[in-house]
Formats: structure tokens, C-alpha cells, sequence
């Protein structure tokens, strides 16, 4: 039975005992600690005094329990294991988020809060003795504000309804992910997304303007004007974007448009080495200014892998060490894109590029970035491999590749490698393939920390990478986050043993 269709997914009190008795029943209401040790999931009678609480104050609908509980909510992109929920909470509204947070706090029942599911590090997978709060029912696209250039949406929109409300009102909106379909705003704000053109327009903390946030015991802070300049104390707002939902839960946002290019081109190239590579990179920077967009790196493993995942012929011929991806974008100059194929033309004169193909129309422009955004598709299907999601300085990048190489064989001489990324901001998808997981991943991510880099750069911390976090923060920095998560969610009832324990 599916979740939406379910009749006994809301417990009226008026009805007597009876409804309520079989909801706990079906709701595996037995206590399941979390591992940490720390505030176990609240014990039956609590839980029954919360379902009573919640169904009192809540639309039908938006309180699942036992069987009315869809697997969807146990699912990860990696295929990892994700405890069944005691309860599913679906509000539509902030004011049913607050009334949702106040009760579990009260009662000190532990939630994660669900977006589209598409996180690559596990902050959204359920712990056990966990509720989830969703918020799949919170997808309104509210207003466009032409002279303000903002649109206001509700947490649970998909990214791609914005990009095209943005689209329709003659903007566009600044981040784009290859899981645009069903990512949300909400979750792109909870780990501050990147994508494909942080080169132009930056991370996602760079397209908020405002936000709507509920506390743990369901405080609502709104702070949605759209003020450019306002210095009125602390900003709030930055530090609930990239927290994980670990110290509120954002329910609205208000959110920049940018003006929609009047032209665009992407490129594929082939290049003689990485260093060439990034050599281009600081060429077309220099040529183009903000209109180069994007500029992405995929090395030969990546390239010859997604062709034949997608069952494409290769985008040129020439096959060489490394590949780059470049877009150009222009609000005014509508000669851009000859601007753009002209110094990608010099390039290869120059000995920077091999060879290349310049897209002439939409259709081969899409093609490009569909071969591009299916590498995590691609990844997905191999066994026995390892993501990483790093950061290290640009100039670093082409050492830190070749040193990782050469740690990695040490361990397994097998071991392939599979990079793509966004080069123009030093972020890599670092894909290893070998049955020694952990070995790999370990010596990796202290490779970044001496390469002076992030151990994501994306994808936050959540579950998997909360081991190595140290490599990246410094002691007084974990005690300060600490702090923060203790003042934000004193009981910690929200995402408990995300990002640290």
C-alpha cells in the first residue's frame, strides 16, 4: 500500500483508543538506541503520548506509520543500508514543521530530515530508533520577483522546477547538479551545493537571500526581505546553509536569479596533460572573464567509461591523457561564442589543447553535459568502488593526481581510477575501484589534507565521512561546531551523529 493512498495514516483522538493502538502497533515502537550511546530513542509510552500529539495537530496525511511507511524512505544512491523509520512526519506547511519539532523535542525523539534522498554522504539514511521528517509535500514555487530578481520557494521543490520557473520568467538560476530532477532545495541548502558553474556564479550559499528556518523546539525564524546590505547583527541565515539539518530545519527560501544569457557554447577538447589542462584554464580566464561558466576535467577512464555506459560515440577522435569540458555564457555579447572558439583555437595552436569540438546548436550542447552528467550514473553501475568528493588547490591539482596514483598501487596494484570534476574550482569526483575501500579512501584523504584540501567539497560530511573530518577542521573548529549544535538542538534531536558523534 502506497503512502499517499493509505487510510490509516492519521489517528484521531476523538475516535477513541483503538486507531492509535493499531497505528503503535504497526510502528515497531520496541526502542533502538543510536550507537553513539547518547538520548536513546524515546521509550514506547513516550512514543505513544508523541503519536497521539502529533495526530491531534496534524492534516491526514502527514503522519505515517507501520505499514503505510514506503520503503522510498530507506532509500541511498549508494545502496546503503538505511534503518526502517518509527514514523514518517510529511508537514505542508512551517507551521506544521514547527508543531512536528516541538513534540519530538519535547519527547526527545531523534529525526532526519529528508529531501529528495539524493545525498552522497548519509545524512539523509535513517539510524535506528530515528523518525523522518519529510519534506516532499513543501514544493510551492510562491512568487518571482522581476525588479528584486528572487524567486521564493518552498524547501521541498525539486531544483529543475526552479531552474525553469526561473527559466519562464526570462532568469536563470545560478547552481545546477546532475540530480536536478529530484535534488531539493531544501537539501542543496542543508549541504550547500555546488555543480557545474560555481566558476560563474558560485556555491549555493551565494544564492540565498533569504530563509524561513525552524529550530529543534520549534522556534521559526523567517528572514525572508531580500536584503542586499543589511548588518544588523549576526547572520542567522549562513549558518543553517552547509549544517546538514543538523541545527534547523529550513522550510522557505528566498533565492537570487541571475539574467539569462542572450549566448552560450560549450567545448570538448582533448589535452596533451593535466597541467596543460589547468594552463587552459588560466588562459580562458583571462580571455573571457566571468563569461567562461564552467570548465570541467575528465580523465580517459571517465571519458571511455560513459560512452560506452551510454552507448555514444566519442565526442572527437584524438585520444589523450586528460579531457576538459568548457562552457561560455554572455548576457550582453552575443558574439561570445566566436569569441570562445576562436581562443580555443589559439590554444591548440599554442600546444595547450590537441583537438576539439565547439557545439554549434542546442541539441549538441546538450549532448555534451548529458555525457558529462551521466558519469555518476556511470560510476554507479561498476562494483567494488570508492567516490570521493575533494577539493585541493588548483595549482595542486595535477601533483595531487599523480601522488594519488602512485599511493594507490602501493596498496593494490589493481586499483583503477576514475576522475571527473570541476576543475575551475578545484572539486574532483575521485572514484577508486578496489576491494580495499577504507585502505584507499584513508590514504586519500590525508593526501588532500597535505595537499591543503577539503575532504568534501560538496557533498558534506553527514555519516560516511565523519571519521576524517579532522583533517580538514582544526580542534578549535570542531569545538566551536560543538558548541554551536549544542545552543541550536540542546537535546540533539536532530540528524544526531551527523557530521561529528
Amino acid at each position: 500500500m502506497s503512502a499517499a493512498s493509505c487510510g490509516s495514516d492519521r489517528f484521531d483522538k476523538q475516535a477513541g483508543d483503538t486507531n492509535l493502538d493499531l497505528a503503535f502497533s504497526r510502528s515497531n515502537g520496541a526502542v533502538n538506541p543510536i550507537k553513539s550511546g547518547a538520548n536513546p530513542a524515546a521509550p514506547e509510552p513516550a512514543l505513544r503520548v508523541l503519536l497521539e500529539r502529533l495526530s491531534s495537530k496534524l492534516a491526514r496525511g502527514a503522519l505515517l506509520v507501520g505499514d503505510s511507511v514506503d520503503p522510498r524512505y530507506r532509500e541511498d544512491r549508494r545502496g546503503k543500508h538505511s534503518a526502517p523509520p518509527r514514523f514518517v512526519l510529511r508537514p505542508r506547511s512551517t507551521a506544521e514543521v514547527s508543531e512536528c519539532l516541538a513534540a519530538c523535542n519535547e519527547l526527545e525523539q531523534p529525526l532526519v530530515v529528508q529531501g529528495g534522498r539524493t545525498g552522497l554522504s548519509g545524512a539523509h539514511r535513517v539510524v535506528g530508533g530515528e523518525a523522518v521528517l519529510s519534506l516532499e509535500r513543501m514544493t510551492a514555487i510562491e512568487e518571482i520577483s522581476e525588479d528584486g530578481a528572487t524567486i521564493l520557494v518552498e524547501a521541498g521543490a525539486p531544483l529543475q522546477a526552479v531552474q525553469e520557473a526561473a527559466d519562464a520568467a526570462g532568469h536563470v538560476f545560478g547552481v545546477d547538479i546532475g540530480s536536478r530532477g529530484t535534488a531539493t532545495i531544501g537539501g542543496n541548502i542543508a549541504t550547500n551545493a555546488g555543480g557545474i558553474r560555481v566558476l560563474r556564479y558560485g556555491m549555493f550559499r551565494a544564492q540565498v537571500a533569504g530563509l524561513e528556518t525552524v529550530l529543534a523546539d520549534g522556534t521559526i525564524l523567517s528572514s525572508l526581505r531580500g536584503l542586499d546590505k543589511d548588518n544588523t547583527g549576526y547572520d542567522l541565515n549562513q549558518l543553517f546553509i552547509g549544517s546538514e539539518g543538523t541545527l534547523g530545519v529550513v522550510t522557505r527560501a528566498r533565492l537570487r536569479l541571475h539574467p539569462k544569457p542572450v549566448a552560450e557554447a560549450n567545448a570538448f577538447l582533448a589535452v596533451p596533460s593535466v597541467e596543460a589542462a589547468l594552463g587552459l584554464l588560466g588562459r580562458l580566464r583571462r580571455a573571457l572573464g566571468p563569461s567562461l561558466s564552467a570548465f570541467e576535467l575528465m580523465l580517459p577512464e571517465a571519458v571511455d567509461g560513459v560512452v560506452r555506459f551510454l552507448g555514444i560515440p566519442r565526442p572527437i577522435r584524438t585520444t589523450a591523457p586528460a579531457y576538459v569540458l568548457t562552457e561560455v555564457q554572455s548576457v550582453s555579447e552575443s558574439s561570445i561564442v566566436e569569441t570562445f572558439a576562436s581562443c580555443l583555437m589559439q590554444e591548440i595552436e599554442d600546444g595547450l589543447a590537441l583537438d576539439g569540438v565547439v557545439s554549434q546548436s542546442s541539441r549538441e550542447f546538450r549532448s555534451l553535459w548529458d555525457m558529462r552528467d551521466s558519469c555518476a550514473d556511470y560510476v554507479r553501475s561498476l562494483q567494488h568502488v570508492v567516490g570521493l568528493d575533494i577539493s585541493v588547490p588548483t595549482y595542486r591539482i595535477a601533483d595531487f593526481l599523480r601522488d594519488g596514483q602512485a599511493e594507490l598501487r602501493a596498496i593494490d596494484p589493481s586499483t583503477e581510477l576514475i576522475v571527473f570534476g570541476h576543475v575551475g574550482d578545484g572539486n574532483l569526483h575521485y572514484v577508486i575501484r578496489t576491494p580495499r575501500h577504507h585502505e584507499a579512501a584513508e590514504k586519500i584523504y590525508h593526501l588532500v589534507a597535505r595537499h591543503n584540501g577539503s575532504i568534501s567539497a560538496e557533498h558534506g560530511i553527514g555519516i560516511d565521512k565523519k571519521a576524517w573530518l579532522h583533517l580538514s577542521r582544526s580542534p578549535a573548529e570542531l569545538r566551536t561546531m560543538r558548541l554551536l549544535k549544542s545552543v541550536f538542538d540542546p537535546k540533539a534531536i536532530l540528524g544526531r551523529g551527523r557530521i561529528f558523534d
